[in-house]
């Protein structure tokens, strides 16, 4: 998630134009602050910068704290942009909106959620979302499965034990969607987890404003790069439990370049 009052212009962006007269194939992604990418390293930004994704243009629809029924109701503006390649993110909010009451009361008034966040919801909603793209769109659709919270797999804390045991079955979810709709399933949580469970590290033992505020200023006051932050705070892979420094999203990134080039990931259709 990001910080409210400081995301507010995130719903739509156009990362790289069209050349004049030419249309470059459009990749859609769809997520919450991770593709928002304020706070976080911009793994969209890494591709739009490859030599071989020139012929693309990158467009992003994210907002921090975003869950997968924002998401659903982003649609309209993803469909208008006529989208080649869809790239979906989402479900680390609606996890930790189950676990979290502090995060949950906040979120269902900053995001104006009309349900109490749970699987059930989160499957129908991200159904919904890929229905409806498959629906009125043409486009080629990889659903990502969720970032890992803190880098602690075996911790013996309650919170990350269940943030543990909540990822797990939220991807198990979005890998049966991915399978019945006959779309891509890139294995994000799992190429992270590798690195984890070689070299296990901080356990995400609790939501907290203010180490998110306290990134903040190191970042935008002290002008510490994301990977300095991360690094001061112990992470390997992420900056604060939450969002990704650049070792990261290079695994998302490369992730997505693999799908872009050959169509194809994890429970993709023949």
């Amino acid at each position: 998630m990001s910080i409210p009052g400081n995301d507010q212009q995130g719903a739509r962006e156009i990362v790289a134009g069209t050349t004049s007269g030419v249309r470059k194939a459009v990749v859609a992604c769809l997520g919450a602050s991770a593709t928002r990418a304020k706070g976080s390293y911009d793994w969209i930004r890494d591709l739009e910068q490859r030599p071989s994704n020139a012929s693309l243009r990158f467009c992003r629809f994210a907002q921090g704290g975003d869950l997968a029924y924002n998401g659903l109701q982003r649609l309209p503006d993803v469909i208008k942009s006529h989208p080649d390649i869809v790239i979906v993110l989402l479900g680390d909010n609606d996890v930790l909106a189950l676990i979290s009451k502090k995060f949950a009361r906040f979120v269902r008034l900053w995001k104006h959620l009309p349900s109490k966040p749970s699987p059930e919801w989160y499957c129908e909603n991200m159904q919904a979302i890929v229905c409806r793209l498959r629906r009125d769109t043409s486009a080629r659709i990889a659903l990502c499965s969720l970032l890992p919270f803190g880098e602690d797999p075996g911790s013996v804390n309650p919170f990350q034990a269940e943030l543990n045991r909540r990822i797990a079955e939220y991807n198990t979810i979005l890998k049966e969607i991915a399978s019945a709709e006959e779309v891509s399933y890139l294995p994000l949580y799992e190429r992270m987890q590798e690195l984890v469970l070689a070299s296990p590290g901080p356990a995400f033992t609790g939501f907290n404003f203010l180490p998110f505020y306290r990134n903040v200023f190191s970042q935008f006051v002290l002008h510490k790069s994301l990977d300095e932050i991360g690094h001061r705070n112990g992470w390997r892979l992420h900056i604060d439990g939450i969002h990704l420094n650049s070792r990261g999203g290079k695994i998302l990134a490369d992730l997505v370049q693999e799908f872009i080039s050959t169509g194809t990931g994890v429970d993709s259709p023949a």
